[in-house]
Formats: structure tokens, C-alpha cells, sequence
């Protein structure tokens, strides 16, 4: 049996203002630089956790190198089994309200560009992992999968 390994990832819901801030993925996917894929797809700022990183450590490290905004304080809202054939993640999802700085395009080849959207307007089409942190959040439910 193949030995392969689950990887833990996060994505942050920044809200501003009943706004919140959306990456457009790159649509090469070398350079749209996710396992789960998304090439083209509008994400959350987030990515994979480093050993030995707190939860809070790895969603405020991926927001800043995405974004150069410095997150002050998480709540987590979502947990999901993400999976396709090839790669399979638990994604926490965290919402936050309280940071300081604007988006800046900090990894141009892997995000295209930084927008921020109405809640009630979001663009399509959405990075899955990033569609289930925004469901379970309307549906206020952690989680799916449970």
C-alpha cells in the first residue's frame, strides 16, 4: 500500500466593511502552486502549515507573505476534508476582522491580483477549499464532514 500523507493547510476570511478579500490563482497551474489544483479559481489568502507552527502562526505567516497584511486576532469557523485523486488536506478555515495594512501583490506568478467583494457578490468560479470555509460561515456550522 502506498504510504501518502494528509497535509494540513488554512485559509483566512478577511472581512472589511461586509467585504471580503479574494485572490485570483494564476491559471498556469505550476504557478497557481496548490496540490488541490484551483488554477483560475478565486481564493482566500492561506496555504500549508509548517512543523511546528501554532494555527494562528501558519494563517498569520500566509497572509502576510500573500498579502503584507499583518492579522491580529482568528476565529476558526471551518474544518474540511478536502480531497481530489492526487492530494488530500484538513483546511482550517479562521475569519478575520482586526488586521492592519492593505493587499499588496507580494507572490505576482501564484495570485494575479487581490479584490475585495460584497458577500453577497462573489466572483466565480471559487477555489473549493476556499467555497467550504464561506459555506460552513453562512451556514454558521464548523464543518460538513463531522
Amino acid at each position: 500500500m502506498e504510504n501518502r500523507k494528509i497535509g494540513v493547510g488554512c485559509g483566512v476570511m478577511m472581512l472589511r466593511g461586509g467585504m471580503i478579500l479574494l485572490g485570483k490563482r494564476h491559471v498556469d497551474k505550476d504557478k497557481a502552486d496548490s496540490e488541490l489544483h484551483g488554477e483560475g479559481t478565486w481564493t482566500m489568502p492561506g496555504g500549508k502549515m509548517h512543523f511546528g507552527e501554532s494555527f494562528f502562526e501558519a494563517a498569520a505567516r500566509e497572509v502576510k507573505e500573500e498579502t503584507d497584511i499583518d492579522i491580529a486576532a482568528l476565529k476558526l469557523i471551518s474544518v474540511a476534508n478536502d480531497m481530489k485523486e492526487d492530494a488530500h488536506f484538513i483546511t482550517l478555515g479562521f475569519l478575520c476582522e482586526d488586521f492592519k495594512g492593505e493587499a499588496k501583490m507580494m507572490e505576482p506568478d501564484e495570485i494575479t491580483e487581490w479584490r475585495w467583494f460584497p458577500l453577497e457578490d462573489l466572483p466565480k468560479p471559487m477555489f473549493f477549499p476556499s467555497q467550504k470555509v464561506l459555506d460552513n460561515y453562512s451556514e454558521g456550522k464548523i464543518s460538513r464532514d463531522l
